[in-house]
């Protein structure tokens, strides 16, 4: 049982993600997209939209530390465990927090709102239900394992998922962790395997070209406003016979 939670799932979730990705964008490309409902409602939008996707930058960015950056990397820098523990705590859990009332915002706006609720798929509902569930789970690991006893998933947790990454699963690693971990990475890797049929795919379509583009350039056609010039013919007007 370990070896197929711990070892072939993740590896079954992994490639459901990238060969998902890759019939989306082949077969799919006009639904590659938001599905915005903005032109529905935007008063509780703007306000949900921005707390969960600020937020989850933030809970996204502690697990690139934690779970990637080997504990030994950050404490060769002067990060100790307790500087890193106090981070993790009040940083996290501000950005917690900020993605919880978000999506709460954001689920209560697609339930109460006609149309916006009307525009929203099964999909839609199963994906918020995996995505409520992991996020909750994952704040209650924090603050479990502050009051309840100290667990450093650093030590447990992290190795086993970078152990994935490089062919090399060590599933005793997280089979002894707590059970609120467990739970969140079995979620989380339930979510990757959904994630190419959802809306989620837009992640991979932020508006990077923006950063790079040229600038447009406005030009007046009043030929009498201050410095402005006449534009040059670009032909000759061709007299009538």
């Amino acid at each position: 049982m370990d070896t197929f939670l711990w070892v072939i799932f993740p590896y079954i979730c992994l490639a459901v993600f990238v060969v998902g990705h890759y019939w989306r964008w082949t077969y799919d490309k006009f639904g590659w997209t938001t599905r915005s409902s903005q032109l529905y409602e935007n008063r509780l939008l703007r306000w949900g939209s921005p707390l969960f996707h600020f937020g989850l930058l933030g809970v996204v960015g502690g697990h690139v530390i934690g779970l990637i950056v080997p504990k030994g990397w950050t404490e060769a820098v002067g990060v100790g465990e307790g500087v890193y523990h106090f981070l993790a705590v009040t940083l996290g859990g501000l950005a917690g927090v900020a993605t919880v009332l978000g999506l709460a915002i954001l689920v209560y706006r697609r339930r109460t709102v006609g149309p916006v609720f009307m525009a929203t798929t099964r999909m839609d509902k199963l994906m918020y239900v995996f995505l409520a569930t992991v996020i909750l789970l994952g704040m209650w690991n924090t603050v479990a394992s502050s009051i309840f006893g100290h667990y450093d998933y650093r030590e447990g947790v992290s190795p086993w998922f970078r152990s994935i990454f490089v062919f090399q699963p060590r599933p005793e690693l997280i089979s002894e962790a707590p059970l609120g971990f467990r739970l969140h990475a079995l979620v989380a890797f339930t979510l990757f395997a959904l994630w190419p049929f959802t809306r989620l795919v837009h992640v991979f379509s932020a508006p990077v070209g923006y950063l790079t583009r040229p600038y447009i350039v406005y030009r007046t056609r009043d030929d009498t406003r201050e410095g402005a010039r006449a534009p040059k013919r670009g032909w000759e007007k061709v007299g009538r016979p």
